[in-house]
């Protein structure tokens, strides 16, 4: 699970090294991991098991760790360590890597993407990194004892993908609707454990994460240019032949 800036308040880059600015806005769960999260929640109502929230992030991502442990998670795993600033995606599925490795796990779910960095690719990269099947942009998702199957968002529908656990998934959002954290959950989420890891304690090498151990790197950028006043065109007989130029001037028809 990852805090992301709120999509609703403006976001913006650092100039000192182009990275997000995660304190010029508030913070909340991935929309796309609150959908990992019920489906962990499912699976387990249906299965049996525990579920854990790993996040990696800075101090604040603690409140969405209380969120998601009152929706229903037994324990979350944070990572936290100034050392992880700025690290990529590559850098990430390291870190996420080293961690899981330490706790254990029979299905990580994760969302398809997140809304800030918007890569999609952690999934796929963690799956090679841990060496366990991947079952990616997955609307559904049934598991009968060490077997798996998914069915896999398709631009034509979708495929039916199955292996054997442990494994990877990532969800997309049509996949079920989250549930709202409840008077008593969120009580009961005071009491559940929260273990909290540094680089050194997740065995992680400190030169292969953080801004200067990430593969790749912003190099400029620059804010979007305010939203031009748009063209009114008053049809005088003719407005059908004027949209037909003004669509072939931008090259549509």
């Amino acid at each position: 699970m990852k805090q992301v800036p709120d999509t609703e308040s403006p976001r913006k880059l650092k100039s000192d090294d182009n990275t997000l600015d995660r304190g010029a806005a508030d913070g909340v769960i991935n929309e796309l991991d609150e959908y990992a999260i019920e489906e962990a929640l499912l699976l387990k109502e249906a299965h049996g098991g525990e579920v854990t929230v790993l996040t990696m992030g800075p101090d604040k991502a603690t409140d969405s760790i209380r969120k998601a442990l009152a929706m229903g998670a037994d324990k979350a795993v944070h990572l936290v360590d100034d050392a992880l600033a700025g690290s990529d995606a590559l850098g990430t599925s390291y870190a996420i890597q080293q961690v899981l490795g330490r706790i254990g796990f029979d299905l990580v779910i994760l969302g398809s993407e997140s809304t800030d960095a918007r890569t999609g690719m952690l999934p796929a990269m963690l799956a090679e990194r841990l060496g366990v099947p991947q079952l990616t942009l997955s609307s559904k998702v049934e598991i009968d004892g060490s077997a798996i199957k998914v069915q896999r968002i398709t631009d034509y529908g979708y495929d039916k993908v199955e292996a054997t656990l442990p494994a990877v998934v990532s969800v997309v959002e049509k996949i079920n609707e989250p549930r709202y954290p409840s008077f008593k959950g969120i009580m009961a989420a005071k009491k559940k454990p929260v273990e909290t890891l540094g680089v050194a304690d997740a065995g992680i090498e400190a030169d292969k994460v953080g801004l200067a151990g990430s593969a790749s790197e912003v190099v400029d950028f620059a804010e979007a240019p305010p939203r031009a006043k748009g063209q009114i065109v008053t049809d005088e007989g003719d407005g059908g032949v004027k949209i037909a130029e003004f669509l072939a001037s931008k090259k549509f028809v």
